[in-house]
Order: C-alpha cells, then sequence, then structure tokens
C-alpha cells in the first residue's frame, strides 16, 4: 500500500508541477532551509516565553508623582542619577515623567542629557550641546518651532504631565529701588 500510494504522489507532483519527484523535494527543502534561515533572523517563535521571563527579573514603574510647580533647580534632582525618583524632563515649561524610557533618558542613554532639564531648544534644534539645554525657545525659526511641537505631541501622548517649571521674573536693581523709594517719600498733608 505505502508503495502504491508512493507511485501516485509521483505522479500528481509531475502532472501538478511539471517537475520529477526529485526536483520537486529539492526545492521543497530549499524553501525550508531559507524559511528558517530568514525568520532566525527575526526573532523565535518562542517569544512568548522570554518576554515572560523578561517581565519577572524588571519591576513595575511605580505611578508618577505629581511635582506641581518647580524650580530648574529642583528638576536637575530628577535626572536619573537616583534610581529611587522618577526620571524627569521638560518641553516648553511642562513636566514629564519619562521613567518608562528610562533605556533613552536615563543614565548611559543616548539622550540622557535631556534629563533633568527643559530641552525645548534642544529638541527644536535637534542639538546635543551643552548651551541649547535651556527652554528658551527666543529666536528659533519656524522649522524650529515646528519641530518642537511635534516633540511636544509625541510626549503629551507618551508620557504623562507631572508639574511645571516655575518661572522666575528677573528684578532690576534700580526699578525696585525707584519703586522702594516712591512708596517711602512723605505725602503732603491736606492742612
Amino acid at each position: 500500500m505505502a508503495l502504491q500510494l508512493w507511485e501516485t504522489l509521483k505522479e500528481a507532483i509531475t502532472a501538478y508541477t511539471g517537475l520529477s519527484p526529485t526536483t520537486f523535494f529539492t526545492v521543497l527543502a530549499l524553501c525550508l532551509a531559507l524559511y528558517y534561515a530568514v525568520s532566525g533572523l527575526f526573532g523565535h517563535s518562542d517569544s512568548h516565553s522570554r518576554d515572560r521571563g523578561y517581565g519577572e527579573q524588571t519591576q513595575p514603574l511605580p505611578p508618577p508623582v505629581q511635582l506641581g510647580e518647580v524650580t530648574e533647580d529642583e528638576l536637575k534632582l530628577y535626572d536619573g542619577t537616583d534610581p529611587e525618583k522618577p526620571l524627569l524632563m521638560a518641553i516648553k515649561g511642562q513636566i514629564y515623567d519619562v521613567s518608562q524610557s528610562r533605556m533613552f533618558y536615563g543614565p548611559g542613554g543616548p539622550y540622557a542629557l535631556f534629563a533633568g532639564k527643559d530641552a525645548s531648544r534642544a529638541l527644536a534644534k535637534m542639538s546635543f550641546e551643552e548651551k541649547d539645554l535651556t527652554g528658551d525657545i527666543s529666536g528659533l525659526g519656524p522649522f524650529e518651532l515646528d519641530a518642537l511641537q511635534d516633540w511636544e505631541y509625541k510626549f503629551m501622548s507618551k508620557y504623562t504631565k507631572v508639574g511645571t517649571i516655575k518661572k522666575t521674573v528677573p528684578v532690576e536693581e534700580e526699578a525696585s529701588s525707584a519703586v522702594i523709594a516712591d512708596n517711602t517719600e512723605e505725602k503732603p498733608s491736606a492742612e
């Protein structure tokens, strides 16, 4: 019976493919070998078991802590050097918790220099220079402002906003002295 099945299979291969059984099985073997070689480059089919093992090694992130309004100096404390604190950065004065992307913004990551700072100017200019690590966006062109807007939308959709940067208003010495002098002058009495 097996011999009869083999003869029927050989006839069917020749009839349907036009190839001899030897050529057909050679092509089939090459296709399978190519499939396994290519699929090996892109991952294994047992990725579910790998994902479970990876999840057991990492601890879940704590919920974002709402900071409210902080100064730029206070924001520097959240640059990733203390693993117990969240990893924060700001865009246009809005502070975001980027702890979930610690591999990018944490110590040793490609964007670590942005952590703990308002990186608006650097993101707008696509710059990694220290002088651009500021929230000052004055003097930027329309393309840079569009790029910054794109970054802001990305952060708004991906990360949790946890606060804002306190704006410090510089007080001019002469102006404040004049105000004090005006308030201390005696006013004439109506006698």
